[in-house]
């Protein structure tokens, strides 16, 4: 049985819903990140990085959700492209637009804009830029097709779904208006019973939801340098 190491944010999201569309046997694990259990030597020993998901499998580790997709897609045989270069070297190349622009750039804009302190006017106009540029271009991919990779619902499609879920917070309440096509693709994806089986995953434990003082040192280590 897989064990998953999760929290109800983007990244987590995609491996959930992952592994709820493959059937494949899985524990949940939780990791409150705003208590910093992500810091714990237990977790490290799972993911040097200290983030959430990861998964163990036996006597195989693996961390950084996009990768996760990947070994449980390939080991499921099941959401893959087809088996030709051509078809994998785009699954791929979307895959990993995902894991270094999508997220990183979504993520950092959110950070600056709702919670680092001022002065901020230049990283929040980087990373709205940025993070706009980015899903204008799966908005435009997704303009051609009903799925990032044609007419087949596959990997790539949940690395999207794991970050559009939360567009409206990230970029702001109007971002469905700007991205249709995205927010087509977000309600056919929850309208299927693996998404909802994912989501409900954040109700299996009471994750702490405050952002005090004690989470802001966890989730951001690095403002206690500006202490000195």
């Amino acid at each position: 049985m897989i064990t998953f190491y999760y929290h109800p944010s983007p990244n987590p999201a995609k491996v959930a819903l992952l592994l709820e569309e493959t059937g494949l046997a899985y524990k949940m694990v939780p990791v409150d990140t705003r208590k910093g259990e992500q810091h714990t030597a237990e977790f490290l020993a799972v993911n040097p990085n200290g983030k959430t998901p990861a998964i163990v499998d036996g006597d195989t580790t693996v961390f950084d959700s996009n990768a996760i997709l990947l070994y449980l897609a390939e080991k499921s045989g099941q959401f893959l492209a087809d088996n030709t270069p051509q078809r994998r070297g785009e699954m791929l190349s979307w895959l990993m637009f995902i894991a270094t622009g999508i997220g990183p750039y979504t993520g950092q804009y959110v950070h600056f804009n709702h919670f680092a302190p001022d002065p901020k006017a230049y990283a929040v106009n980087r990373y709205e830029f940025e993070a706009w540029r980015h899903w204008n271009i799966i908005e435009q991919q997704l303009a051609k097709q009903p799925y990032m990779l044609g007419e087949h619902y596959s990997l790539v499609d949940m690395a999207v779904w794991g970050w559009a879920r939360v567009l409206p917070f990230a970029l702001g309440e109007n971002a469905f208006a700007k991205l249709p096509n995205v927010k087509r693709l977000l309600d056919t994806i929850n309208a299927r019973p693996a998404a909802q089986r994912a989501e409900a995953l954040k109700t299996q434990h009471q994750f702490k939801t405050e952002m005090d003082d004690d989470a802001r040192k966890a989730m951001f280590p690095q403002n206690e340098r500006l202490k000195g």
